[in-house]
């Protein structure tokens, strides 16, 4: 091929760093535990049937995973007993939350933006990716805006052939 025909790259040479919040999803189980099936009829907490069913817990089904507590049943369950199952827990798991699976998600994109080293985009243009198969909470774009606004020399949103600038600096 000639030179006069050759093909090239811009946005490979234009310096621009594609960053996709996707690559900061912690991997490991989800798993989500309810209350209502420590409750005495769905209804009640009973602490001694309580500790009796929190004992029971088979660990190893939780080792490594992201747990998420919450309560199904209309039943006011009082503060010790989100204690008692997070000590049980909290030498196997990654991390335990109180909430839904989206609250799970919405607190580890959290960590994971806020522990991230950003220094490599000091003072580059950066294109956060648009598009992705995997759910991210929007509170995670928020706050990879902070993160990023001071140090960046531009940001922009969605993909290289079509993008929204967002800030220059």
């Amino acid at each position: 091929m000639s030179e006069e025909f050759e093909i090239r790259n811009k946005v490979a040479e234009s310096g621009l760093i594609n960053f996709d919040l996707t690559d900061l999803v912690p991997k490991g189980a989800r798993k989500g535990i309810d209350l209502k099936d420590f409750l005495f009829m769905e209804m009640i907490l009973k602490e001694k049937d309580f500790r009796e069913k929190v004992a029971a817990i088979d660990v190893e089904e939780y080792h490594g995973a992201y747990v998420y507590v919450y309560n199904s049943a209309e039943a006011i369950v009082p503060l010790w007993a989100y204690f008692l199952i997070t000590a049980k827990l909290t030498s196997v798991t990654k991390k335990i939350v109180f909430g839904n699976r989206e609250d799970l998600e919405v607190i580890l994109m959290h960590n994971a933006v806020k522990n991230y080293d950003f220094e490599e985009m000091r003072g580059k243009r950066v294109l956060v990716k648009g598009c992705s198969d995997k759910e991210i909470p929007e509170n995670a774009y928020i706050e990879l805006v902070e993160q990023l606004q001071p140090i960046v020399k531009s940001l922009m949103f969605g993909e290289a052939c079509s993008n929204v600038p967002i800030l220059k600096n």
